[in-house]
């Protein structure tokens, strides 16, 4: 932060990589760049140690083009700038401004609430023009300052002149940013720039995806091993790489299931034990190195229903009540939600495709509409099994055509849901912008939305272990995958047997197990101090690989090795 008390949320702290003269460079530019090397001479400020301190003034996106003439076009064609994505297989339009989700619900006719993370200035409706490389807005994502914010109800627009008031009544105070200074100290990405708006997804802080939240500004390595103040410390961009400002990793349709990235360091085969290694081909990375989301101290919501909107106090006024972490879990303009920490993930298989309803689609509205239906099953080559969260809620619909509908939620005009509080004048505005007619008759649909964890990676001595999935009663529904029942069955049992001895070795200075290993299998002993972190001695593997055969394994219990309580498992798995 910049010293001052404003809320990150709704608002927008960005950086970008520090531009520098390639051979694409004019000689216009270089000129223009000595002249105004000549004038940031004579200024005190731009004698400070800055990135670019010979730019005297800032003047709008022009002033980074003048060195970066190509910078703009290449931004113009990502999705950040197009709001838009087309489905490579079936042509279905997505992307922000087309689909409906089960949060914010829509960006039409809401935009100036919605584009305060565009990366553009003054995306205030739909006639907002997307070839004017003027509105650009480069400072969003390469401040490194802290200070630059769009103000949240702005349209992408920063303050201006006197600082204005947000939210309306709290006294919190957005004052305009020094735009020059900023520009001065333009540099690369970082999780500040990143985070001020994917950290925020959805409308406020870890709403929407789970794994992405405020706890990841700086996080330790416990929380993620790669972004880890204390680990790795990556940016961002360390994984989502950047070439011409497109960049790598979306939630849109992509034909690849989304561990390639974790397979560009790890390659295919990271672990020592061969069983382990075998996974790969079914199972993402991300499903046992991703225990729990919402686990940093930050609770993620997990259920939003906006047909409890609306209700007020006697006297007219909005209600905002909040749990005993100050999280809402009721809004007037909102309606209910429910949160939660350290969520144990849903698992669905996933080949990188996906579906999304839309505005043409008939649903039914006594099920559940998943907004968005990740493809891939059992039998599908691609496909491999992730973890995601569930976000479920209830959102309007047009019962009398049984279609998904826009909401006009946000304006000073008495059509806004967040004015009148009159679902089908809203549902009406909302509709008539898009050039669609609405039928007059409302309901409401319950509706799911599943977003694949990606980040909060835990350390190695936290993944999962066998037992996490193979044992009965375990996080694994097998069945609910697609298996056989009998499949099913043996895989939730595959870590479990019966041991045959505990003896003391003959010196009195050790333990023996003993069991009787079943063809087919492989045995991992694994020891910890306070059972929740396991590890894996490396003499401990155990394997039968044709025929049965008796095992055992010998700990000493001499000296410094004895002198803390441990404890034993046994981890049984199939060998492939």
């Amino acid at each position: 932060m910049n010293g001052t008390s404003l809320p990150r949320t709704g608002g927008a702290r960005r950086r970008l990589t520090p531009p520098t003269l390639g051979p694409r460079a004019t000689l216009t530019t270089l000129l223009g760049l000595a002249a105004l090397a000549a004038i940031a001479v004579a200024s005190p400020v731009a004698r400070a140690a800055a990135s670019h301190a010979f730019i005297p003034e800032y003047s709008g996106t022009q002033t980074c083009l003048r060195c970066h003439p190509n910078a703009a076009a290449e931004v113009m064609k990502t999705p950040h700038w197009t709001w838009e994505h087309t489905d490579p297989a079936t042509g279905q339009k997505l992307g922000k401004k087309n689909v409906i989700n089960n949060y914010c619900i829509a960006v039409p006719s809401n935009e100036p609430r919605c584009t305060s993370c565009h990366v553009g200035l003054g995306y205030s409706d739909k006639n907002f023009d997307f070839t004017d490389p003027n509105k650009v807005d480069c400072l969003i994502c390469h401040d490194t300052t802290g200070t630059y914010k769009k103000f949240p109800t702005g349209a992408g627009m920063p303050v201006s002149g006197a600082p204005k008031e947000f939210p309306a009544g709290s006294g919190v105070m957005w004052p305009a940013p020094d735009l020059t200074h900023i520009a001065r100290n333009v540099g690369n990405t970082s999780r500040d720039t990143c985070g001020a708006c994917h950290f925020y997804g959805g409308g406020g802080d870890a709403v929407k995806h789970g794994d992405l939240d405020s706890t990841m500004f700086k996080p330790t390595r416990e929380l993620d091993v790669h972004m880890g103040v204390d680990g790795a410390n990556f940016s961002c961009s360390r994984c989502h790489g950047t070439r011409d400002h497109e960049m790598s990793g979306t939630s849109y349709p992509s034909g690849v299931a989304d561990d390639r990235m974790c397979q560009q360091c790890h390659q295919t085969g990271p672990h020592a034990s061969a069983t382990l290694n075998t996974h790969a081909a079914r199972v993402a990375c991300q499903t046992c190195h991703i225990p729990a989301f919402a686990r940093g101290g930050k609770a993620t919501k997990m259920w939003w229903d906006w047909s409890k909107a609306g209700r007020k106090t006697a006297d007219g006024k909005n209600i905002v009540t909040k749990d005993a972490n100050g999280n809402p879990i009721y809004d007037t303009q909102k309606g209910e939600f429910v949160w939660e920490s350290n969520v144990t993930p849903e698992y669905v298989w996933f080949n990188g495709n996906m579906t999304y309803v839309s505005l043409d689609d008939t649903l039914d509205p006594d099920a559940i509409t998943p907004i968005n239906r990740l493809h891939g099953d059992l039998n599908d080559s691609k496909a491999r099994i992730f973890p995601v969260k569930r976000f479920q809620g209830k959102q309007p619909i047009d019962a009398g055509t049984k279609t998904l509908a826009v909401p006009h939620l946000f304006g000073s005009d008495t059509n806004a849901y967040w004015k009148a509080y009159d679902w089908n004048r809203s549902l009406a505005a909302g509709m008539q912008y898009i050039g669609r007619s609405y039928s007059g008759q409302l309901g409401f649909v319950s509706t799911e939305m599943f977003w694949i964890q990606n980040h909060m990676v835990a350390p190695k001595e936290q993944a999962l272990g066998c037992v996490d999935c193979h044992a009965p009663g375990s996080r694994m529904n097998f069945a609910a995958l697609g298996y056989p029942e009998a499949r099913a069955a043996s895989l939730q049992t595959l870590a479990g047997f019966t041991l045959g001895n505990l003896r003391r070795e003959a010196d009195g200075n050790g333990l023996r197990l003993e069991w009787s290993g079943k063809a087919g299998y492989a045995y991992q002993i694994q020891v910890s101090s306070d059972l929740k972190a396991w590890t894996s001695p490396t003499d401990g593997e155990r394997r039968c690989e044709s025929a049965d055969a008796d095992l055992n394994w010998s700990v000493s219990t001499s000296g410094a090795d004895g002198s803390a309580m441990r404890f034993i498992r046994v981890v049984r798995s199939r060998i492939n």
